[in-house]
């Protein structure tokens, strides 16, 4: 059974990869890269067993982690061949800029909906994809993580919420099963689908902040509740 990220441990994730807690980033990516292939159904893993790796590397890549201090990187005469990205490239594609082994700087053109994993060819050289979390928001598989500060009151009643996304603002209404959690999900606002690969959902955590008011919705029909009680 494969664990979501927040369910796994950095002890887990790094078993998983099967690298130390003082790896590097290069390290930790070239670990993935092996794991990957031999759990990929193509080469007699399976999909659990992928997705599994898939989500050891994004633990180790979670930002809201305050255990995880990532170690300096180690001196290297060349640029990592793999292919960084934001989410928001992964999202919607588009140009990036890439320093290629040899130095030189080349245009990339990137389709939508990639995955950290996917190949890209450029200028004859295949990269590894890799999504890297930016502005909060990170990728876990198909889907978008991000965390949303909210009023004490939402948590206990449900309302809703506007949370900025890499895609721009979005509503979200909070019911009361979701509140209780701190965890809702939009569907079908993750990673669109690609090739075998479903869209993905977008996954907001709930963060209680003292010092916001309560939402103008959640103030209505706490007015609305007094008035029916009179």
């Amino acid at each position: 059974m494969s664990l979501t990220a927040p369910e796994m441990t950095l002890k887990m994730a790094r078993e998983i990869l099967g690298v130390s807690s003082d790896a590097t980033p290069a390290e930790v990516r070239k670990a993935f890269r092996a794991a990957a292939k031999r759990a990929h159904p193509d080469s007699g893993g399976s999909e659990g067993a992928f997705q599994q790796v898939m989500d050891a590397y994004q633990r180790l890549q979670d930002p809201l982690s305050d255990r995880f201090v990532q170690p300096p990187s180690r001196p290297r005469t060349t640029p990592d061949p793999d292919l960084e990205i934001s989410p928001r490239l992964a999202l919607e594609g588009g140009d990036v800029d890439h320093r290629m082994p040899d130095g030189q700087f080349i245009r990339i053109t990137l389709p939508p909906g990639l995955r950290s994993g996917d190949k890209v060819r450029a200028a004859g050289v295949e990269l590894a994809v890799y999504i890297r979390a930016h502005d909060g928001v990170l990728v876990r598989g198909d889907d978008l993580w991000m965390t949303a500060k909210v009023a004490p009151g939402l948590l206990k009643k449900g309302g809703r919420i506007t949370v900025e996304t890499p895609l721009g603002r979005r509503s979200v209404w909070i019911d009361r099963k979701a509140a209780e959690r701190g965890l809702v999900r939009v569907e079908d606002e993750g990673l669109p689908a690609r090739g075998r690969r479903p869209a993905g959902h977008l996954f907001v955590r709930l963060s209680a902040t003292p010092s916001l008011a309560d939402s103008a919705a959640l103030a209505l029909l706490r007015r609305f509740a007094a008035a029916w009680a009179a």
